[in-house]
């Protein structure tokens, strides 16, 4: 018997533990060099755990939702058990043979042993029709017909006078998302100012050129990249901006690395645009899509997650109107983006109708005085409301 230890890989320096969310490998399971074992769950992305040998799940020393730290073995893999099992199972048996022959926990197949684990049931009081009498999903289903009580209350609900409330624990991401968000109002003098911006400019732009952008580039020309450029156009107008805050000492940072703000059904991640300000309308666009997918596959980095030096949120995706957007530590700012809306605006003294967006800068009253912070927002709203103040660099 060969057997090799799978371990949880190095984390990030600032991330202690990890949850182990979900084995797609079970117990007695083959698995192929480079498959992936089980999803990990750290404060910031989910990492996959890919096998480091071929052979069979022989052991789980953690199971799902346990906590675990970096180079912690959760699983044993026996190289050379794939062989054996093939070799040494009888072909003529009876199904309670089988079932002796078959190492207990692999009796059942994966989505009969999910069930068997959720219900708590003993795998020894059911019956496998499946091949080689193993169990399957109809069985368990058979078996928990037979045995469950009239009225049964899942563990995760509680129940008061016909009230029902569902009790879940907070995902790592939640939970690290919560604290940093405490962490950000209490650590920060957070103020917000707010400005609105005609978006007609780049509406006509993007009506005018999007077909051929998109065929010239292979990505869709969207609103957000303009709202990058017209932040970096900002920032580099007023780099107290684009600084932090170290203990007593100010930080500017000689570079622009934008997080933009993507909501998940695991909650809302920032990954970084790295050195927009050397970046390309396009370059933005499709670095903007591979950072969603991947943040939507659950595939982002620690590298896609760390660093940043400004941030920019998008509430309008969503429909909102109006919002005061919380800084990210150890940034100093963030600009708050929302829906674009027919509003009825006044124009040289006359009232028109015009596709108005509303903007709002969170800043860190501590380094940054209102002044930057109301002439940064102006600056942002002009070079949307004039995209040629980028070319001519004005």
């Amino acid at each position: 018997m060969a057997l090799i230890e799978v371990k949880v890989p190095q984390l990030s320096e600032s991330v202690s533990e990890a949850t182990l969310l979900i084995w797609h490998k079970k117990i007695g399971e083959a698995v192929k060099r480079d498959e992936n074992l089980i999803d990990i769950e750290t404060d910031k992305v989910v990492l996959e755990l890919p096998a480091p040998a071929n052979g069979v799940i022989l052991q789980h020393l953690k199971t799902q939702g346990n906590t675990a730290v970096a180079d912690e073995v959760i699983a044993i893999i026996d190289t050379e058990a794939l062989p054996k099992l093939t070799q040494e199972e009888p072909q003529t048996t009876s199904k309670s043979q089988k079932k002796n022959t078959l190492p207990a926990p692999g009796i059942a197949m994966p989505a009969a042993e999910k069930i068997i684990s959720e219900n708590k049931l003993s795998i020894d009081q059911i019956d496998g029709t499946g091949k080689n009498g193993r169990i399957t999903k109809a069985d368990v289903i058979k078996n928990l017909q037979k045995t469950k009580p009239q009225t049964v209350s899942p563990p995760n609900k509680v129940s008061s006078d016909n009230r029902p409330e569902d009790r879940v624990p907070m995902s790592r991401l939640r939970a690290r998302i919560a604290e940093r968000l405490l962490q950000s109002q209490s650590s920060n003098a957070i103020l917000t100012t707010f400005n609105e911006v005609n978006m007609q400019s780049i509406i006509d732009l993007r009506i005018k050129y999007k077909s051929k952008f998109e065929k010239e580039h292979d990505v869709k020309l969207g609103f957000m990249s303009f709202f990058v450029k017209a932040a970096v156009a900002a920032l580099k107008k007023y780099p107290i901006l684009n600084a932090s805050v170290d203990n007593n000492d100010i930080i500017y940072h000689g570079y622009f690395d934008l997080g933009v703000a993507v909501g998940t059904a695991r909650g809302l991640v920032v990954p970084i645009l790295r050195d927009v300000d050397q970046m390309s309308i396009s370059d933005i666009e499709k670095k903007i899509k591979e950072l969603s997918i991947k943040a939507k596959d659950n595939k982002l980095t620690m590298d896609d997650l760390t660093g940043g030096t400004f941030s920019i949120s998008n509430g309008g995706t969503f429909g909102s109107m109006l919002s005061t957007p919380i800084i990210n530590p150890p940034q100093s700012a963030i600009l708050g983006i929302h829906a674009t809306k027919d509003r009825a605006v006044v124009e040289n003294g006359q009232i028109v109708i015009r596709p108005i967006n509303y903007l709002a800068l969170s800043y860190d009253h501590r380094i940054i005085d209102g002044r930057e912070a109301v002439l940064g927002l102006v600056a942002i709203k002009e070079v949307l409301e004039d995209p040629t103040l980028l070319l001519l660099n004005l």
